[in-house]
């Protein structure tokens, strides 16, 4: 089994010698591309797909799929609705009760080991995600020119371990990094001030015969 799905690498030009059998998550966007590829070259392959879109990304190039609607968490925290397609088998769409079932099964014992060790992850601030962008938004007006910025799929230490950023992400200059830095803490503070302002409070007041007991307080103390 082989997995030619990787940051950089290149499908069409990977080694299938020796009776490989692709088994991988492919790019979505191409599924239809990768199955017709596969097919013509005759090499075999169970191959992830997207549940809701899986009859019109492979339906006209002869990929047989199997339906099991498996809500899959990516290495990147994605979490996708998955189904499958392959070249094995004679129907052209089936249901895998056993499949889903046992991916069921999986995904459960994963994530209770997740929540005894969850994965953390940091990035520098010099890389800007989406995500970023999408915290201050509401808040603060941050615009960036394409001088400020590379872009880029994967930092170097992410790919020694085969991770990658999910939606790609851009390199910033350090003068930019810094006004995004002050962006976010000037958005932290007004996210703060709209949630005290938006806070339902019934204030309580003193009667008039409690500020009478409290003031006969403070005369007793002093006395």
């Amino acid at each position: 089994m082989v997995r030619p799905f990787y940051p950089g690498g290149d499908y069409e030009r990977f080694d299938y010698s020796g009776g490989a059998v692709v088994v991988d998550n492919p790019p979505f966007s191409i599924l239809s591309k990768i199955c017709t590829f596969y097919r013509t070259e005759q090499i075999p392959f169970f191959l992830f797909a997207p549940y809701l879109t899986i009859f019109s990304s492979t339906s006209r190039n002869g990929a047989h799929m199997i339906v099991t609607d498996s809500t899959i968490e990516y290495a990147n925290g994605a979490q996708v609705n998955t189904s499958f397609v392959t070249s094995f088998g004679d129907d052209l769409i089936r249901t895998a009760p056993d499949l889903a079932n046992a991916i069921d099964e999986t995904v459960k014992r994963v994530r209770k080991e997740q929540r005894r060790h969850p994965p953390k992850y940091a990035y520098p601030r010099e890389l800007l995600t989406v995500s970023r962008l999408g915290k201050i938004g509401r808040q603060v007006e941050f615009r960036v020119k394409a001088s400020d910025v590379a872009f880029t799929r994967a930092l170097d230490s992410q790919k020694a371990v085969k991770k990658a950023i999910y939606g790609g992400g851009y390199l910033l200059s350090e003068a930019k990094a810094a006004e995004l830095k002050a962006a976010e803490l000037k958005a932290a503070e007004l996210k703060a001030a709209e949630l005290k302002a938006a806070e339902d409070v019934t204030v309580w007041p003193l009667s008039e015969t409690e500020r009478r007991i409290i003031e006969n307080l403070a005369q007793e103390s002093r006395g």
